[in-house]
């Protein structure tokens, strides 16, 4: 996750207490993700990172005015637009780490780290390619949360080891606070950025089902997780859309 972007409160992580909780609850009932694989949409999903990064110093101007890099169309990357009152406000990609598909921009810039890791069974999210419009924010501070949903509800389908995010050190203490991320591995450059970001590890497990308590928000159901990560048969040109689910089980409790 490549940075988590301007506004986000300082203290929303400190104390999320329950109006943090229904704000962004209210703002669910207006979101939709996207499972992007081809088209416009994807079209537009390269452009916002293009414009992202170039905003914020991390990438160099180009002809095409997209950001593609070659971990985007590998068998086990995942990428979402998160659409806010049906329009695209940021993007994340997600990569399924395992023995089968031991592929991704982390695996290839700390092999000496998750190599072995992976080998004896472990298993990881990464989180790359972290992108906003925050002209489209439909709140101060809030689209990191929408945003990083995303990780949390592969977490619960996919039930792994860990979450790896290479993130810059000056937005190390959000993912700190929230998640209670630690670092790994020092910074190191990646093709097509101009910033090193550090690694940092999410432990799941009893962690995990913490940050799910006290953000009943990033929860989601069964059904929610295997449209995202279940591989459906996409058609390019008709992204696979998903509506949050996390209301339901709020209702439900």
């Amino acid at each position: 996750m490549d940075g988590i972007g301007k506004g986000v409160a300082p203290e929303a992580g400190a104390h999320a207490g329950s109006a943090l909780n229904r704000s962004i609850m209210q703002l669910l009932e207006h979101v939709e993700y996207r499972l992007v694989t081809g088209g416009e949409d994807l079209e537009e999903i390269y452009r916002l990172r293009y414009q992202s990064y170039l905003r914020a110093g991390i990438a160099t101007p180009n002809d095409s005015g997209l950001f593609e890099d070659r971990w985007d169309n590998l068998p086990n990357s995942y990428r979402f637009g998160v659409y806010c009152y049906e329009r695209l406000v940021s993007t994340l990609r997600l990569h399924y780490i395992s023995r089968e598909h031991p592929y991704s921009p982390s695996m290839d810039g700390y092999p000496e780290i998750l190599k072995h890791r992976v080998e004896r069974g472990e298993t990881f999210i990464e989180g790359t390619r972290f992108a906003t419009d925050p002209d489209s924010a439909p709140a101060p501070g809030m689209l990191p949360f929408l945003t990083l949903r995303l990780g949390m509800v592969a977490s619960c389908y996919f039930g792994q080891t860990s979450v790896l995010i290479p993130v810059k050190i000056e937005h190390a203490a959000y993912y700190a606070r929230i998640f209670n991320a630690r670092q790994i591995a020092e910074g190191k450059a990646f093709p097509g950025v101009l910033v090193q970001g550090a690694l940092f590890e999410i432990p799941c497990g009893e962690n995990l089902r913490l940050t799910l308590e006290r953000f009943p928000f990033f929860k989601s159901t069964p059904t929610e997780q295997r449209l995202m990560f279940s591989n459906p048969a996409i058609n390019p040109l008709t992204p696979q859309t998903i509506v949050p689910t996390a209301k339901y089980l709020r209702e439900a409790a």
